[in-house]
């Protein structure tokens, strides 16, 4: 037998095969919830109504979700009406399979492991569907490979993630998925604020950077946004024990984890730069060093990094909790585009496509133009963006830096009152408030500092 044979017989058995699932558990699920109804809050979170392969059961457990959702007693009575009122089910047929699912479940404790078999068994069934998509997309000969394995990698990566589900998500389900997380943040105040920067004014403002937010840090040259950047991913991994990712476009991963040190350890980065550091300082690094190498913050510094690459990079990282970028405005389009606008404003769409997919927060340095130059307030504004004003409508975060010192050289005596002094100027929050946020600046550490004055909110 040929391979081109082989392959087709492979694939008609397939079609054939009996697609997995557990009946038993699927009983075992629904009894248990009927026998004890307050097992059903072990199990929301596990599983979903389309998780169940058999049509009857997914039926029965959308009706106890929504019996849940509304607060109404949950046992064999009730259910039984539920079941006939929906006209799915005459009185006996109804009442007959519900004793049956009662009588099949081993132990009502182990709920949460059913439901487990159930979910895994799903997950089995959608990754033999999408194996199917992507097979049959290969089979349509493209011209644009790339996309095609950015595509599969994309739907492989989010079974794993538990992002595939039906075309569309049920108002039903999205509003027990709410009732859960309000039911959380009701239970834990602290649940409710997204990823912190460790910088008490700006989180009081920002409330935390959230789930699949885009936060852009803008600010000219020299400024500070990349040391800014690495204060908020270094704090992140050391306190949420979470892995970060930095793209550093600009700048080699050595160069970048000499700034970490050097803001860490609190020692002049020239001294560093030149090896010029005391015994006591060398203790100093040390203790940075260790303090840093137990985290999971991992540098790719390649300098042709567009979307489609960062994704299959960052496929690999496990518990990740944030991305950061440096910078924009060196990124390539994964598309020929000869409209720099126009590229910068796809990079930034799919920017933010990443941060959802992924469901962290992704930080991304831009680049300011001159505008603040030609104006007497050199404080910038949106209207600053570099090469685009999509960027602004894509982030869902703005922060621009500025430094009264950055100007010292134009005759402005703020510039002198205001040394090492900095503004964190919110100008977007699409969660909350707009304001400014002032803080220290250390510039021979490159590290910037909480102030103890509160912030300035417009």
């Amino acid at each position: 037998m040929s391979v081109a044979e082989k392959s087709r017989t492979d694939v008609q058995s397939t079609f054939m095969r009996q697609f997995p699932y557990s009946l038993e558990a699927e009983q075992a699920v629904i009894g248990s919830i009927i026998l004890d109804a307050e097992r059903i809050s072990q199990v929301t979170e596990i599983i979903k109504a389309e998780d169940f392969y058999v049509d009857k059961h997914r039926e029965i457990y959308t009706i106890l979700q929504s019996m849940y959702l509304e607060s109404r007693s949950i046992d064999l009575i009730t259910l039984l009406n539920n079941l006939v009122t929906s006209g799915s089910y005459n009185e006996d047929n109804a009442k007959n399979y519900v004793k049956q699912l009662c009588e099949m479940v081993p132990a009502v404790s182990n709920i949460v492991d059913y439901a487990k078999i159930v979910r895994d068994k799903a997950l089995l069934r959608r990754l033999i569907t999408v194996s199917e998509e992507i097979s049959e997309s290969a089979y349509q000969d493209t011209d644009d490979v790339t996309s095609l394995v950015d595509s599969a990698e994309s739907k492989v990566f989010a079974l794993t993630q538990g992002m595939i589900t039906s075309d569309f998500a049920s108002i039903h389900d999205v509003i027990l998925e709410y009732y859960n997380e309000l039911d959380l943040i009701m239970n834990d105040p602290e649940a409710a604020n997204g990823t912190p920067t460790y910088y008490r004014d700006l989180d009081k403002l920002l409330v935390g950077m959230g789930k699949g937010d885009l936060v852009l840090i803008g600010a000219r040259p020299g400024m500070g946004k990349t040391s800014f950047a690495l204060n908020i991913a270094s704090q992140v991994a050391m306190h949420q024990k979470k892995s970060v990712a930095i793209f550093s476009l600009e700048m080699s991963s050595t160069q970048l984890v000499g700034r970490m040190l050097s803001s860490e350890a609190r020692i002049d980065s020239y001294k560093l730069r030149k090896g010029n550091i005391s015994p006591e300082e060398f203790q100093a690094l040390a203790k940075a060093a260790t303090a840093l190498s137990k985290t999971q913050i991992y540098i790719d510094d390649s300098t042709d990094v567009t979307v489609t690459r960062m994704k299959a990079k960052l496929r690999r990282i496990k518990n990740l909790g944030l991305i950061v970028i440096d910078y924009l405005q060196l990124m390539q389009s994964d598309r020929h585009i000869d409209n720099r606008v126009v590229e910068v404003a796809d990079i930034s769409r799919n920017l933010k496509i990443l941060a959802k997919e992924f469901g962290v927060p992704v930080i991304t340095c831009a680049q300011l133009s001159r505008g603040p130059e030609s104006r007497q307030s050199k404080k910038p504004m949106l209207s600053d963006l570099r090469d685009s004003g999509a960027i602004e409508q894509d982030a869902d975060i703005v922060l621009f830096l500025y430094r009264d010192e950055y100007y010292k050289d134009s005759g402005d005596e703020s510039a002198v009152k205001n040394e090492n002094i900095a503004e964190v100027i919110v100008a977007k929050n699409r969660h909350g408030a707009v304001g400014t946020v002032k803080m220290g600046w250390e510039g021979q550490y490159t590290r910037f500092t909480t102030l103890d004055n509160t912030y300035e909110e417009n």
